[in-house]
């Protein structure tokens, strides 16, 4: 795109500069801080600077803003053993800065492109961005992290989720964005129109979040237990026994005053320092401390040299009566991508054939745990991606979330961890029972709602009766297509209009 007559070299760092300001003001609508009402007037800026001076430059720079600090907890994990890791965490953010910032360049870039005046660029970079982020939640394993749609989370507006999804939310988020822009000789009164929108969005939602839920047939009750081990102790042989010792107290302590018995006790992701196929009296010793309750716990396992990252649900005496393996592993922090093809030419270093990293397990399932209903396993990441979750046959009475969020700090990427499993609550119309090692562990009622939780850093357990699920919900059954074909339709609405135009004027200079 031609930049403007008018436009001065000399000021190009400092658009870019606001570019970046503003990408950084739309991840304020991010958890922990929530602040939607100044993302949504960062994000509706953001539409005239990219449209007035280079819609790629605009996009790469807001995007690495917006990633700058939605992001910033990818620093994380390097520092868990910093002596060792701690150089690479700037490199990391640069990166990951870099990937959002290109995926926003192309979303801004290609969408203005496609318009011809005003109104039909600024659809084409709502049409632009929003693939930008389907596209970036299912390429490459996919990462559908801290979407547009993910600013209405603590509000009413976020249980429109359980009809269009996260995604869906995000064309909301947008289009009111761009509401002033699409119709340019009439913004105050588009403005209008988009405040009217968000206000019957707000009552909607106020309705969805209240309508009652079924009861459930049988109550059961749960006991979810937060360990607190850190991450940079959590598997030194000094730590290990001591922090699987208080799992095992944690368990046994009797309910408090006036609450029942748990049927269930859920324990986090790599809960133990031994191995499934080798436990030695570790797993009867889990079952003595439930006293002959189930208990499900993350545990690694081994099958020849490949390893596992799993969930296995103990019974009386130390029994399996339920295994899961892990399919949707986190790539280089899990496993390195392509390792098992590097192994063929001999390089063996990165390839879970041969024990370096985990090997996926074979499918998804639900677990049928009899008077407990049916409770879909995610382990840590796996709650990040709706599409992995069962709408139907079967569809899951629950979904059980074991996870260990010590690698993520303690500030923005746990509390994100979380708010993605309560959309997908809010998505499927299920309550989600989560147990974090060091925190955010929560009991997440089907309306997104979380009912009792356990902040960072905190030992100790939550007991608490499981909620109803709620009726299947339209995304259930839809997923993410309508969107997927109403983004295409759009798309084509907006380019047949635009190549028309270039055609005639091509015509009239000839």
């Amino acid at each position: 795109m031609r930049v403007p007559a008018g436009y001065n070299p000399i000021w190009r760092p400092l658009v870019w500069a606001l570019a970046a300001l503003l990408g950084a003001g739309v991840a304020l609508g991010q958890a922990p801080f929530g602040l939607w009402w100044l993302a949504l007037p960062a994000l509706s800026l953001l539409f005239p600077l990219a449209l007035r001076t280079a819609p790629f430059k605009a996009g790469l720079f807001a995007g690495m803003g917006y990633a700058a600090v939605a992001m910033f907890w990818i620093i994380d994990p390097f520092f868990v053993e910093p002596d060792v890791y701690g150089w690479m965490a700037p490199f990391a953010l640069f990166f990951m800065a870099l990937g959002f910032g290109l995926f926003w360049a192309l979303g801004i870039g290609l969408g203005v492109k496609l318009g011809v005046g005003e109104p039909s660029r600024a659809a084409g970079m709502v049409v632009g961005l929003l693939t930008a982020d389907l596209v970036r939640s299912y390429i490459f394993t996919g990462f559908p992290w801290v979407l547009f749609g993910h600013i209405w989370l603590e509000t009413p507006v976020a249980q429109f989720a359980a009809i269009i999804g996260a995604q869906g939310l995000g064309l909301v988020t947008l289009g009111v964005a761009a509401a002033p822009w699409l119709v340019p000789a009439r913004r105050l009164i588009a403005l209008a129109v988009a405040v009217a929108v968000l206000v019957g969005l707000w009552i909607g939602g106020i309705v969805l979040r209240t309508a009652p839920l079924p009861e459930r047939a049988a109550p059961v009750n749960l006991r979810i237990v937060q360990p607190n081990a850190p991450q940079d102790l959590k598997w030194r042989p000094d730590y290990a026994e001591q922090f699987f010792f208080r799992h095992l107290d944690l368990t046994a302590q009797p309910p408090a005053a006036g609450k029942p018995a748990p049927d269930l006790i859920l324990w986090p992701e790599t809960a133990v320092p031994f191995l499934l196929n080798d436990p030695g009296a570790g797993l009867a010793m889990v079952a003595e401390a439930a006293a002959g309750k189930p208990v499900a716990l993350g545990i690694q396992r081994a099958e020849g040299a490949r390893y596992y990252n799993s969930l296995a649900v103990i019974g009386a005496g130390g029994q399996v009566s339920a295994l899961y393996d892990k399919v949707h592993l986190v790539p280089f922090g899990e496993y390195i991508p392509f390792g098992d093809a590097f192994a063929k030419i001999g390089i063996s270093a990165f390839a879970a054939q041969e024990g370096n990293g985990y090997s996926a397990g074979a499918h998804r399932m639900v677990l049928d745990l009899g008077a407990l209903g049916r409770a879909q396993p995610l382990i840590c990441y796996e709650a990040v991606f709706a599409d992995e979750i069962s709408g139907d046959d079967p569809r899951p009475d629950w979904l059980m979330q074991i996870t260990n969020d010590a690698w993520f700090g303690t500030f923005s990427g746990p509390w994100q961890h979380l708010a993605q499993a309560r959309f997908r609550a809010i998505e499927f119309g299920l309550p989600l029972a989560r147990s974090a090692n060091t925190g955010v562990s929560a009991l997440i009622d089907a309306r997104g709602r979380v009912l009792s939780s356990l902040g960072m850093g905190v030992q100790g357990v939550i007991d608490a009766p499981l909620p109803p699920a709620a009726p299947a919900t339209i995304y259930a059954k839809t997923g993410d297509y309508p969107l997927g074909l109403a983004l295409f339709l759009a798309m084509v609405a907006i380019f047949a209009p635009a190549r028309f135009a270039r055609v005639d004027r091509r015509k009239m200079r000839v």
